[in-house]
């Protein structure tokens, strides 16, 4: 395995929550009740695997990399942007989630953020997925890819929670709610 196919994997991972998060999003707007722990659940794993994980292989191992080769930085620049205005959408939804919790009528703004949150995924990964494509292609060597993937997959704590958070995404899709139609 290479860092960018690693990469690769989390972005399989992620394309997955994003079906749920559309799926869950939708099934707000009809009115259907989705329990608040499986809403709580979907930002736990946008905080703690998207951001605190992926996010974090790509800005601190993966793009300094490929940015030391001159090459790439633009991109690398506007993937940095997106992964900020990502992190804002996904306060909002934890900011409204609290709000429904607390009892006010906040389902309809929690529905357009997970709505926003799906569609920024989409676009977002789209575009990485290219940008690996090139990076592998063209900027990194077999022995970056492999040194990178060595360190994503040195530290045990993150590899066990990176499975925890695949067993969450299981969990959510087999709600009766998330069922894809």
């Amino acid at each position: 395995m290479s860092a960018t196919n690693q990469l690769r994997a989390d972005h399989d991972q992620v394309r997955r929550l994003e079906k749920i998060v559309l799926k869950c999003s939708e099934e707000l707007y009809k009115g259907t009740k989705i329990p608040f722990s499986d809403l709580t659940k979907i930002t736990m794993i946008i905080s703690e695997f998207i951001d605190s994980i992926h996010h974090s292989r790509e800005e601190d191992s993966y793009f300094p990399c490929v940015a030391s080769y001159d090459s790439l930085k633009e991109e690398i620049r506007k993937f940095m942007i997106e992964h900020e205005f990502g992190r804002n959408i996904a306060r909002q939804i934890s900011h409204h989630l609290k709000r429904w919790k607390e009892g006010e009528d906040a389902q309809e703004p929690v529905s357009r953020y997970l709505r926003t949150y799906a569609i920024f995924l989409n676009d977002h990964l789209n575009k990485e997925n290219k940008f690996f494509d090139d990076a592998e292609a063209n900027v990194l060597s077999q022995e970056e890819e492999i040194e990178m993937y060595e360190q994503y997959r040195s530290v045990f704590a993150i590899v066990k929670k990176v499975d925890e958070m695949i067993a969450e995404i299981d969990y959510l899709e087999n709600q009766p709610w998330a069922k894809l139609t």
